[in-house]
């Protein structure tokens, strides 16, 4: 196989990608597996804000991405896959948390697609509390009454994925929806790893972790092709906490981290610089 058929797609985190030469292999279902607030959302929105402004000016790269990036490809597109929460509560965080240029960059060139409606529709929630103005009295059309979620979340996928960074958040959504069968959304995993080779996307699906029983949760990581994991950790003799980031499974990715005998990244949110890595932990 030639080189541009293993083409990588940078994580915005630079001192990782640099270390993995260049990101994530473009083709690629990652699970963003963490304790709550322990940075998978963050290194998403970060990956976002970053590739949007470099996208707009390609002149960014070395600054935003960090030399290695040129080894790879950017995506044509990033898109956001949200079941419970708004757009404009999105960019709230956001905004609250990143510093404006991240906030522009998401306004810009992040395209939402929200299936609030959808997932709340068999649920004791009132459709104008997630802005279903045209459902909110019982009159669903009829694309929605033939089609689940799922099934309209993989038309999606079809229709938009080809060379594109997607985000979904939440996978724990889906899991804790008593009306969406977990068998079905391992089922959609699987497709999904290997469509995404065809596209050529990069997907994260962020999950809280314990929420699943072990034996399940052990299904949803056999289901991607790779795990990065996030943990807070406490420091020893204080109770200051610190979060870290490490690869739980990658085929393409655990032999450079071997080779540098890395074994987990220290990182860190800033309001100027959203998610980075600050330090790496070494093995012997």
């Amino acid at each position: 196989m030639s080189e541009r058929e293993f083409e990588r797609m940078p994580t915005g985190v630079a001192d990782f990608d640099s270390i993995i030469k260049g990101g994530l292999p473009a083709g690629s279902v990652v699970l963003l597996l963490g304790d709550v607030g322990a940075g998978q959302l963050e290194f998403s929105l970060t990956s976002a804000a970053k590739i949007g402004m470099v996208m707009e000016d390609p002149k960014l790269i070395d600054f935003l991405l960090g030399h290695a990036a040129k080894k790879g490809k950017l995506p044509e597109s990033i898109h956001y896959i949200t079941f419970s929460k708004s757009r404009e509560d999105i960019l709230q965080e956001v905004g609250l948390s990143f510093n404006s240029d991240y906030y522009e960059s998401l306004c810009k060139n992040l395209k939402f697609k929200d299936f609030s409606e959808e997932y709340f529709m068999k649920s004791a929630v009132p459709m104008h509390w997630v802005g279903g103005e045209s459902k909110k009295n019982g009159l669903f059309s009829d694309s929605t009454e033939k089609k689940g979620l799922l099934e309209q979340m993989t038309t999606f996928f079809d229709e938009n994925a080809n060379n594109a960074l997607i985000i979904v958040d939440s996978l724990t959504d889906l899991i804790v929806n008593d009306s969406i069968p977990f068998s079905d959304i391992v089922a959609v995993l699987k497709g999904m790893q290997r469509m995404a080779k065809k596209w050529k996307a990069l997907v994260y699906f962020i999950l809280t972790d314990d929420i699943l029983e072990k034996r399940k949760q052990q299904m949803i990581i056999d289901s991607v092709d790779g795990v990065l994991a996030f943990e807070w950790s406490k420091h020893h003799h204080t109770s200051a906490r610190q979060r870290y980031m490490y690869v739980e499974k990658f085929m393409s990715v655990l032999p450079h981290l071997d080779q540098a005998r890395i074994s987990r990244f220290a990182t860190l949110v800033t309001y100027q610089s959203g998610f980075i890595v600050i330090d790496t932990e070494r093995v012997g």
